[in-house]
């Protein structure tokens, strides 16, 4: 009974389960009227799913509708769509839409679509204050109540016949912002506006304008007044008179200012009138501002004032302007087509002028202490002028020139450029000087008191001689400088070692070193060293020539080693050898004695040798001959004469000491060859 109803209830469960089957074939969100809606129209967002069901029962649906990944719509239905309704569609409503559907845990979305609600709404604009004073500032704010930040605001300044001024404020966070506006000089009756601006994928829209507010400006005080005495013409010595004037309403915190070319020339503060005063000069011509300032309001007046001249600049005239030392100087001043003025004639410093003579012409003998540059001054009517500066230059002659090298020897490493020195005790500069090899001119400086010269082209046998001459301004014409011949040091090459003899040497002998080199210019420095653990100078020696012989008469053991010879002159470059080596060995002589002390002992020793066995061997043949002559023998006697004769095979008989005798000729022999050698190394030309 159990089972069957288990399989009744399985039936049931596999009917619901195939009753309840269904899919999404696809998922339609659309914007009605359309996905372009103008700014306050109403629209709606709807979202349709297609669903295929196995058997026709009722399934729920939960519809929701994201914008900008935010969620703005949920519902759950049995119906196929679902229907999200804005009455009012404001700019906040643009962006991406996007529907999802969910039921039974299947989900499925929809394709995105994008919704640009057209146009803002209109902003509101308030003022602070509608009238305010010149230099005030005018507070604006605009708003755009129903709009969603990020926005711009554009606020405008309209004055009559004019462009409108605008500012621009970015507002990320709110949906109103704040300006402020100067009042400047010459507002009278403004108007202000603003409106708003939103950036829809990389487009800009603009709200429409705001309405327009009037503000009304006062002036605090009236627009300056300049005036000029005399107001006819201005000659040079007139004294002039300038006033500035104005009305204030309000006397607290106002300036007057009068100023030529960005020069302030006088002030007053707390006052309605300025007046300044000077004696006219050409200088004074010009376009004068008077400025009137109140807090942050300005008003400025101009002016332009012509001075006619009086008298023109004096000239100065010189006799010359390059004159020898010792000669005489004339300057004169004058005034084109005017005698009467009063004339002085100065000399320029550093610091201003000192003045010479109160007079039109100045007569001089001169030195070079009078160079400089010299004016005059003329005054008519406490106007004074002064002339163009006219330059004198006063020249003393050159001195004989001093040539030399820069680095005081006279002499120049072959290889090596040759620095040379022109100099004079005396003469005003400029001064030329000329450089000279032989009889050509290698160079021409124009220098003060010396000039440089670099010759790099120095040769082994260049025998031409240097010199400089040095000429200035002065009518005396060139100096020459005495000739300076140049010593060429050649750098050594190739230095070698030789020794006589080469490689061994016999203790006690004299050897000889030569050490020469293949170019270089005398004295030379010669240095020999022997080098072992470490290096030992052994000789040194200057020479005016190529090479030197060193004769070292006893060589001793110690002087076994490498040596080599250093050579160097004045080019101050060491020139080194191959290196040799010499072991010194024992002497002839000396092997001669170590041979007797070791042959002596061995000859003694053989001869001993010798006789001992001579006198063994005349023993031995006594006995022999008494056995050999017996003819009755018994057998024990041949017995004992066979044991006598085992043992002589036991000494080896005879023969042993046959081959002991040839050995000792042998060792005689041996002997006598080496005594001969040694005589013949002791008497070789060579050994001492």
């Amino acid at each position: 009974m159990y089972l069957a109803l288990l399989v009744i209830f399985l039936q049931c469960s596999e009917l619901y389960a195939q009753e309840g089957v269904f899919t999404f074939n696809r998922v339609e969100i659309k914007v009605q009227p359309s996905v372009e809606v103008k700014n306050g129209d109403p629209m709606s967002v709807v979202c349709h799913a297609d669903v295929s069901k196995k058997t026709d029962f009722q399934l729920k649906i939960n519809f929701t509708i994201i914008k900008d990944g935010k969620l703005v719509f949920m519902t759950l239905s049995d119906k196929g769509e679902a229907q999200y309704e804005i009455s009012t569609a404001r700019s906040s409503h643009t962006g991406e839409y996007e529907c999802t559907v969910e039921a039974s845990r299947k989900t499925k979305s929809s394709n995105r679509v994008h919704v640009w609600v057209t146009g803002m709404t209109k902003p509101i604009l308030t003022v602070e204050k509608k009238e305010v004073l010149e230099g005030e500032v005018v507070k604006l704010q605009c708003e755009l109540p129903e709009e969603v930040p990020p926005l711009y605001f554009v606020f405008r300044k309209i004055k009559m016949n004019s462009t409108p001024q605008e500012k621009s404020v970015y507002e990320p966070y709110r949906n109103f912002s704040v300006a402020t506006f100067s009042v400047e000089e010459g507002d009278n009756i403004l108007q202000f506006d603003c409106f708003g601006r939103r950036s829809v994928k990389f487009k800009y829209e603009n709200s429409e304008h705001s309405n327009k507010t009037q503000v009304t400006v006062r002036e605090p005080f009236i627009k300056p007044t300049l005036k000029v005495q005399p107001s006819g013409n201005i000659t040079e010595g007139d004294r002039i008179q300038l006033e500035c004037s104005t009305v204030v309403a309000h006397m607290r915190d106002i300036e007057i200012i009068l100023q030529k070319n960005k020069t302030i020339l006088n002030s007053v503060q707390d006052k309605q009138l300025l007046k300044y005063s000077a004696v006219a000069t050409l200088e004074d011509s010009g376009e004068y501002l008077c400025k009137v300032e109140q807090g942050r309001a300005s008003k400025t007046t101009k002016l332009n004032v012509l001075v006619t001249e009086l008298f023109p600049p004096p000239v100065l005239s010189a006799s010359m302007n390059k004159l020898d030392e010792n000669k005489e100087l004339g300057l004169s001043c004058s005034i084109n087509g005017f005698q009467n003025a009063n004339f002085s004639i100065l000399r320029k410093v550093s610091n201003g002028a000192i003045w010479l003579i109160n007079s039109r012409n100045l007569t001089m003998k001169v030195n070079v202490n009078n160079t400089g540059s010299y004016i005059c001054k003329a005054e008519v009517k406490g106007i004074v002028k002064t002339s163009k500066s006219v330059m004198i230059n006063v020249y003393a002659p050159v001195s004989k020139p001093t040539l030399s090298v820069a680095n005081g020897l006279a002499e120049v490493v072959l290889g090596k450029p040759l620095r040379l020195i022109c100099r004079l005790v005396m003469g005003t500069p400029p001064i030329t000087f000329r450089f000279y090899k032989g009889n050509e001119v290698k160079e021409m400086v124009t220098n003060d008191t010396y000039a440089m010269f670099l010759d790099e082209n120095i040769k082994q046998n260049d025998k031409r001689g240097y010199s400089c001459d040095a000429r200035n301004n002065h009518s005396s014409g060139v100096k020459t400088s005495n000739i300076l011949n140049i010593t060429v040091i050649v750098p050594i090459r190739n230095a070698s070692l030789g020794t006589i003899p080469y490689g061994e040497v016999e203790d006690g002998s004299e050897t000889a070193f030569l050490c020469s080199v293949k170019e270089g210019s005398w004295p030379i420095h010669f240095r020999i060293f022997r080098k072992t653990d470490h290096e030992v100078l052994v000789y040194e020696k200057n020479e005016y020539a190529d090479r030197i012989l060193w004769r070292k008469e006893k060589m001793k053991s110690q002087d076994t080693g490498t040596y080599y010879c250093m050579a160097s002159n004045r080019a101050n470059v060491d020139v080194r050898s191959h290196p040799i080596t010499i072991s010194v060995i024992l002497a002839s002589w000396q092997k001669g004695v170590i041979a007797a002390f070791v042959l002596i002992p061995i000859a003694g020793a053989v001869v001993l040798t010798l006789w001992w066995f001579l006198c063994k061997k005349k023993k031995a043949k006594g006995p022999s001959m008494e056995m050999s002559g017996s003819a009755l023998a018994t057998n024990s006697t041949s017995e004992k004469l066979t044991r006598q004769h085992n043992d002589g095979d036991y000494y080896s008989g005879s023969g042993y000491i046959e081959d002991n005798e040839n050995h000792m000729k042998s060792t005689d022999e041996t002997k006598d060859s080496m005594e001969n050698r040694h005589s013949r190394i002791h008497g070789h030309p060579d050994a001492t």
